[in-house]
């Protein structure tokens, strides 16, 4: 037999395909603590730029962060204080009123074939059942992600060193890439960073704007529910195209009910407006200089973030998504120039 088919597997070979296994056995194990950290990075990549910004103008970077991230917490703290209460009303008269909505949609809805919508007594058990499904998985995936509030601080605190340390990230691709990409890489995601952390914050005014708006319109119309369909128009506007029609199919569906058709027709057409100016001159304005993210990436990180990590995931995936497509569009190009010369 002829010695070339004999497999010669070194000891050292051996070794190290076991350590490689133990490696990846151990990330295996701290999968939750990765994402944690990965999150955290994330999140200290939204805000880096501003906190830059402000170390620029000789604030002190401890000053910066402080300062960013308790106006982050009074914001978000204040909307919910204000809000939370209305939006409660909301939700309790609507679960009241569900049964009339049925019966005024029942002529329509008995055109469709689907058991679920023949009556309200069936349709009522399958929410309940839904309700539950979609509770459970949802408090699950936050389980899994958060671990309770003690995770989400932990979350926001390794974000916020990440954030005192002036250009950690770029310090840490800098010695982990090859030795003649590791200025290129550094200087090119110091500037990736800046384009998905603009990206990323013109959306959120983008969204803020709509939903802004859509509440006004409501509130002229004297349209039920205005700040829970307000709401759901900002958050839905995050996701290009599908987002607006799906929120405008809401809104419209609502309106038709009361106050009627042709307020309905009024509402549609200045909702349609308000995605105009800002699909036409909002977003223009605030993303001249900063990257596109293609909408078909938006939505399939929305999708695989939603269904890894439930809401959060879902937010956070969308810069990170942006980060990697930027960061290889960028550098690829870069490697096909240098071959072509």
């Amino acid at each position: 037999m002829a010695n070339g088919n004999t497999l010669d597997i070194s000891w050292g070979s051996i070794l190290k395909i076991g350590l490689a296994l133990i490696f990846f056995y151990i990330l295996f194990l701290i999968q939750d603590i990765l994402t944690l950290i990965v999150f955290s990075l994330i999140i200290s990549v939204l805000f880096n730029p501003v906190i830059d910004f402000l170390q620029k103008r000789k604030v002190p970077r401890v000053v910066g962060t402080a300062f960013i991230y308790l106006s982050f917490f009074s914001l978000v703290s204040g909307f919910i204080y204000f809000t939370a209460n209305t939006f409660s009303k909301e939700l309790t008269n609507f679960s009241q009123l569900l049964p009339v909505y049925f019966e005024k949609a029942a002529p329509a809805l008995k055109d469709f074939d689907i058991n679920q919508l023949q009556s309200f007594e069936v349709f009522n058990k399958y929410l309940q059942g839904v309700l539950v499904t979609a509770s459970t998985s949802i408090f699950s995936a936050a389980s899994t992600f958060f671990g309770g509030i003690f995770t989400m601080i932990t979350l926001f605190t390794i974000a916020i060193f990440l954030s005192l340390e002036e250009k950690s990230i770029q310090k840490f691709l800098f010695l982990i890439s090859p030795k003649k990409y590791e200025e290129y890489i550094y200087t090119l995601f110091s500037s990736v960073e800046n384009k998905v952390a603009g990206w990323f914050g013109s959306r959120v005014l983008s969204c803020i704007f709509v939903g802004v708006f859509t509440y006004l319109l409501l509130e002229v119309f004297a349209i039920k529910y205005s700040l829970t369909l307000a709401l759901f128009a900002a958050v839905s506007n995050i996701v290009p195209i599908a987002g607006p029609m799906v929120a405008g199919l809401l809104i419209g569906f609502f309106t038709l009910l009361d106050p009627g058709p042709n307020a309905a027709i009024l509402v549609l057409i200045a909702f349609i407006l308000i995605h105009q100016v800002e699909g036409n001159v909002l977003t223009p304005l605030l993303t001249k200089k900063m990257i596109g993210i293609p909408p078909v990436l938006v939505i399939i990180s929305l999708l695989i973030g939603a269904r890894l990590w439930g809401i959060m995931g879902a937010i956070l995936v969308i810069p990170m998504a942006g980060i990697f497509y930027e960061f290889s569009r960028q550098f690829l190009q870069k490697k096909k120039e240098e071959s072509s010369n």
